[in-house]
């Protein structure tokens, strides 16, 4: 399986487990399945010491997003990570209206799967665009980018991004009022 349809699998399951439509999400984004991937050819074992988990609403506790990162009334509901060597991580933010992110990047990219509400979402020298419930969005590795609520709306987002040597992201400067006021309606 590609790297891109791994990392689009793993957003299709997210979508279903959070029961958020998947309509022209998945399509056109599978590949036949391979001998050796497909579900009876072989159960997956996880590496020696690895354990799955799951973590419970509310547990670690809900906690404010850092003022040099984010602008406005964020929190971060649930933030998780694989084990065994995994370089998967993520966490749910909820952003209230007004509320962003500062410009960021990912080493291997980051994906958004907003469960709520409607945001924006702006790459380097592109548009602010909206993003609302069921919308997925890619931010490629290394891409600029920022994301938040929009002026009068709260949005919440499940978030997935993979580490390179223990660094998830990278926190560059605050979006300033002027530019996000640029937000489309």
């Amino acid at each position: 399986m590609t790297p891109h349809i791994r990392r689009l699998a793993l957003v299709a399951v997210a979508l279903a487990a959070l029961g958020v439509p998947m309509t022209g999400v998945a399509q056109g984004l599978q590949e036949p399945p391979s001998p050796a991937t497909r579900p009876e050819a072989s159960a997956q074992v996880l590496p020696a010491g690895a354990q799955g988990r799951i973590w419970r609403k509310g547990s670690p506790p809900i906690a404010a997003g850092s003022a040099a990162n984010f602008t406005g009334a964020v929190q971060v509901l649930a933030p998780w990570s694989g084990t065994g060597g995994s370089r998967l991580r993520g966490g749910t933010v909820m952003f209230q209206p007004g509320a962003r992110t500062a410009w960021h990047r990912h080493p291997m990219g980051q994906t958004l799967i907003v469960t709520e509400g409607c945001g924006w979402t702006q790459r380097e020298g592109g548009p602010i665009e909206k993003i609302c419930a069921g919308d997925v969005a890619w931010v490629a590795p290394g891409e600029m980018h920022w994301h938040g609520a929009t002026s009068t709306t709260a949005m919440t987002h499940v978030t997935a991004s993979e580490t390179v040597d223990g660094q998830t992201v990278q926190w560059l400067e605050k979006v300033s009022d002027e530019d996000y006021r640029r937000g489309p309606d």
